[in-house]
């Protein structure tokens, strides 16, 4: 039963597992298939046992955790998770990546996928169109995204989990927020833009854009805040801007999502085929410092990623010039 488990800070320590994944091995989420834990995984039968909240308005404090030397092993996974959900809530992995990959170093070589031939049909005996798939010419080294959170426990203790989880889920998105410019910046690289028309950017300028994309679909298009502010004051897309109130999406009336993303460095656009354009690869998943997070006296919160992005396919992935030339 979970309320037998010994918890100890040794569990966020084996190799190749994470906390949640140490505690599932000890406290099987098979064993409560037809309970009234249903549902919850080995980390939240842990915070049932000791009675700690961490949603809603009587959600507990923070000292909370730190009620007993067991109790407080929890604490660093909370942190993690809550920085996680945050991360996870700014990013626009989810509406760009075609996959999503890990790799145990600090760099790696990605896939590049070529077609040859401009049609696939055969005539009898002719020679087959061929893609090719290649290992990248040259790695790519991943890169570390870390930030610090100083606070000492007593000006953290008496604050409510609710409310101290939202300053950690900002933790996380200012990560993604750096991520998410990696991930523009990487893919669109060496890629000769196209042009506006005219002053600023117009219905039938977004039409060519799209166009442009000749055999790919394209899924997504980022653009900076300003940018989208535009696109979304132009009379053809009055009908599209009350999706925003169903779904939080925006979408072109030819199906293109548009995403804002104020750490794009240039006046460009992106334009995305999302279900083979890019590869994004984790050196890890969030880290958060445990050690000194189970002690009482902690003065701060340390948090990192380690992520890197490549191109798959040639072709997938346009860029579009919103400035006047």
């Amino acid at each position: 039963m979970y309320t037998d488990i010994r918890l100890e800070k040794g569990l966020y320590s084996i190799t190749g597992k994470t906390f949640t994944q140490a505690l599932a091995e000890l406290d099987p989420d098979s064993a409560y298939e037809n309970t009234e834990l249903k549902g919850l995984d080995a980390f939240e039968r842990q915070l049932k046992r000791f009675d700690i909240k961490v949603k809603g308005a009587n959600s507990d404090r923070v000292e909370k955790f730190f009620l007993s030397t067991e109790s407080a092993v929890l604490f660093p996974e909370y942190v993690r998770r809550a920085i996680k959900a945050g991360l996870n809530e700014s990013s626009i992995l989810s509406r760009v990546a075609a996959a999503t990959t890990t790799a145990d170093g600090m760099d790696f070589r990605g896939l590049t996928v070529t077609p040859d031939g401009e049609s696939d049909s055969v005539e009898q005996a002719g020679e087959l169109p061929v893609t090719t798939v290649r290992l990248a010419s040259n790695a790519t080294a991943l890169t570390k995204f870390a930030r610090k959170l100083s606070c000492s426990y007593e000006s953290i203790r008496k604050q409510r989990l609710e409310a101290f989880g939202v300053i950690l889920k900002n933790l996380g998105a200012a990560i993604a927020r750096d991520v998410n410019g990696l991930c523009v910046s990487t893919i669109s690289a060496g890629i000769t833009p196209s042009t506006i028309s005219g002053d600023s950017i117009t219905y039938a300028d977004l039409a060519a854009f799209w166009s442009s994309m000749e055999q790919f679909n394209m899924t997504t298009m980022v653009c900076k805040p300003e940018t989208m502010a535009q696109i979304l004051a132009l009379e053809e897309m009055r009908y599209c801007v009350s999706d925003y109130m169903t779904s939080g999406m925006v979408k072109t009336p030819y199906g293109v999502t548009l995403i804002k993303c104020p750490e794009l460095e240039d006046d460009i656009a992106v334009g995305i085929d999302s279900s083979c354009a890019v590869e994004a690869v984790f050196g890890s998943d969030v880290i958060v410092d445990f050690d000194k997070l189970i002690s009482t006296q902690c003065s701060e919160i340390a948090c990192s990623v380690i992520v890197g992005f490549s191109k798959l396919t040639d072709g997938a992935v346009k860029v579009l010039s919103t400035s006047a030339e």
